[in-house]
């Protein structure tokens, strides 16, 4: 199986609800943040890709799709090795993506690097390199900049991806625009809507929950 989509929006745009609409669209599976909870081992895995190594096989295979952080911020060396994969940009204003994910990636990340739980540290460690460091510059809390980062990737994911590759999303349109621009039929059931702020802290203390059971 080889990549048929390539999530370049970050994360708070939708992404989850996307992973499940995806899948529910016969995209399955799709490779999202929380695939690295259930595979640790993935964390090594991005970090040298990172480094500018090329493991995709190994940690797409089997998936059909990839969505939010860590795969949002390799879109282009994704595209390019996987020249027939679309590009999805999920969006949202700017301002209330912020806000979102503030209260919910960034807060995260920043208690994750002090858990007692190596495994979490290390996946935390990984997010740190690639978004915190990588993305932001190392600063969350400057809102200022958080956002032109967050813009300027919308900016350049629409000058680089030829328009025959790149759908744009806003996941409060719901199926139609999505099925349209797939070429499938709009399922007979509401759009996922998952992932509130709530939500967010919960899934993610299951996520670590269960994976400490294994």
């Amino acid at each position: 199986m080889t990549l048929k989509l390539i999530g370049a929006g970050f994360g708070r745009t939708g992404t989850l609800s996307l992973k499940f609409a995806l899948e529910r669209l016969g995209f399955a599976k799709c490779y999202h943040m929380m695939a690295v909870v259930e595979q640790p081992h993935h964390a090594a895995l991005w970090q040298a890709a990172w480094r500018g190594e090329e493991p995709w096989e190994t940690l797409f295979g089997g998936y059909a799709a990839a969505v939010d952080w860590p795969a949002a911020a390799f879109w282009e060396p994704l595209m390019a090795f996987y020249p027939e994969a679309r590009v999805i940009l999920t969006v949202r204003d700017a301002a209330s993506w912020y806000e979102s994910a503030a209260a919910t990636i960034f807060r995260s990340m920043q208690e994750g690097l002090r858990a007692d739980d190596p495994v979490r540290r290390k996946r935390l460690a990984m997010a740190n390199d690639i978004i915190v460091e990588g993305t932001f510059g190392g600063d969350l809390d400057d809102k200022a900049n958080a956002i032109a980062v967050y813009e300027a990737n919308v900016a350049r994911v629409r000058a680089v991806v030829p328009p025959e590759r790149l759908i744009v999303f806003d996941s409060r349109d719901g199926w139609a625009p999505l099925c349209r621009a797939l070429g499938v039929n709009v399922p007979d059931e509401p759009y996922p809507r998952v992932n509130t702020t709530g939500e967010f802290h919960e899934r993610w203390r299951q996520a670590d929950r269960a994976r400490a059971k294994q």
